[in-house]
């Protein structure tokens, strides 16, 4: 299984990596639910990971609330993705929707193809979609070759025990096009019981791993 630990900023990565992390999605701000980290962070992160075989996913969202954004903000996330993949990033994580709450494709269409090459994560912006409107979302992001969805399976704040039959539909649907990542409430203490609930190989979460007392 691969444990991706949500890292805010540097500080616990070498832990985290040490306790089992396989994956790491950087962050800055994860109050807001993350932004994107400065260049250092980034440069040290990528340093540090790739000495331990591990990748980095680089958050890029210009700021907290909603995913709606707009020209200037587009703008600065643009920016942001080229300049962490000049540093050497395994991957991205964004997600872009409408006033009308759906995919902003014609934002998403430019970031994906400013991401060639590299991994690409459609974030949380997921669960703010319809669940009928998921289930066409994945058929887009699949078109557009983006590796995997990472999603809570419901409201921010609902227990994830309360979201694996949601879960359950949109890996199914998925059907192996595409990877569905479930995060939010998942630590080094229920993982194990979610990845049997659901048979994945992969799982999010600032607490998927272990700290060292």
């Amino acid at each position: 299984m691969i444990k991706e630990f949500c890292a805010e900023n540097y500080t616990d990565i070498p832990t985290a990596i040490r306790n089992g992390a396989g994956r790491i999605e950087l962050c800055d701000n994860l109050a807001v639910g993350g932004t994107t980290p400065s260049t250092g962070v980034i440069e040290e992160a990528l340093h540090y990971a790739g000495e331990h075989s591990v990748p980095v996913m680089t958050m890029i969202r210009p700021r907290g609330g909603n995913f709606v954004y707009n020209d200037i903000e587009l703008k600065i996330m643009h920016t942001d993705l080229i300049e962490a993949k000049k540093i050497g990033t395994d991957g991205v994580v964004f997600g872009c929707l409408t006033q009308e709450n759906w995919l902003d494709e014609e934002a998403l269409e430019l970031l994906i193809e400013t991401s060639e090459g590299l991994q690409i994560t459609f974030h949380m912006a997921f669960d703010s979609l319809t669940k009928e409107d998921q289930f066409k979302a994945i058929d887009w992001l699949v078109e557009h070759d983006v590796h995997r969805i990472l999603t809570h399976g419901g409201p921010a704040g609902s227990a994830i025990d309360e979201n694996l039959p949601h879960l359950k539909e949109l890996i199914s649907y998925a059907a192996g096009r595409i990877i569905i990542l479930p995060g939010g409430g998942i630590s080094s203490q229920n993982r194990e019981q979610i990845k049997e609930a659901l048979g994945v190989e992969e799982l999010h979460g600032t607490k998927i791993v272990a700290f060292d007392q």
